[in-house]
């Protein structure tokens, strides 16, 4: 069975680059992604207009070639929870978290028993048609599935040693539009306020054990996070960089 190779190459300290991917519907996009270089990419399914069935085809594309693919649910709900990890996602990403118990609930779903109290609905399609027994498809997924969380606000800033403690996470997403609108400096990235917000939380990520990400809309913000200690590093979404593309390819013929 396939191993989530993001979560082993954060496990060696490396850094580990990836990209939105939330509006254009077309699975090809997977393909894409991973032919220009990228590990992973997290499925919006939040902000954009994805339903499940959409989730579930480019989780099937995203495997077979080998891109790491996360989906950002729309609320810490069971149901979203569970049927976008049997579609086949590696993990999934909890936005707004503020409260601990919520949390750690919400990782109780993302696990099968004995660590977690997730239902168990997988077959031999989940495991690539390899021949695999009922507790080594618990074993394998609980093993390579990943948890991360959103902090996108003020209030989680502040509660972050809290919310950390909650067993069982693997990164931690900033949230950076979100969270500099909730510190009163909306799209303010240089603001002291800002960076003094996502230090405390790579601080904190470090002490735990947790490794530190962001999700940004430049390269420039990626390039001075990554500087800072944030190895979970996505950058833009599918869209933006198509149109970046397509503008630059233009403004070179005119």
């Amino acid at each position: 069975m396939r191993l989530n190779a993001v979560k082993q190459a954060l496990k060696e300290g490396k850094t580990v680059l990836g990209t939105s991917y939330g509006q254009l519907r077309d699975v090809e996009i997977a393909r894409i992604l991973k032919a220009a270089g990228f590990d992973y990419a997290y499925l919006d399914a939040e902000h954009g207009g994805y339903d499940i069935e959409t989730v579930q085809d480019i989780c099937r594309v995203a495997n077979l070639c080998g891109l790491t693919v996360f989906t950002r649910v729309a609320d810490m709900q069971y149901d979203l929870i569970a049927r976008v990890l049997d579609c086949g996602s590696d993990g999934v990403i909890f936005p707004r978290v503020e409260s601990p118990e919520l949390l750690a609930r919400a990782v109780s779903w993302c696990k099968f028993p004995p660590v977690g109290i997730r239902g168990f609905g997988l077959g031999t399609m989940q495991a690539d048609y390899e021949p695999a027994t009922i507790p080594q498809l618990i074993e394998h997924r609980n093993e390579n599935g990943m948890i991360i969380l959103q902090i996108e606000t003020e209030k989680a800033v502040d509660g972050r040693e809290e919310l950390l403690s909650v067993p069982g996470l693997d990164v931690v997403m900033v949230g950076p539009v979100d969270l500099s609108i909730s510190l009163g400096v909306p799209g303010n990235f240089d603001s002291p306020k800002f960076i003094d917000a996502i230090d405390k939380i790579r601080d904190t990520c470090v002490a735990k054990g947790i490794v530190p990400g962001i999700q940004c809309r430049s390269v420039a913000l990626s390039k001075f996070c990554r500087d800072r200690g944030f190895r979970f590093l996505g950058t833009s979404n599918e869209w933006a960089l198509l149109l970046e593309k397509a503008k630059e390819t233009v403004a070179a013929l005119r």
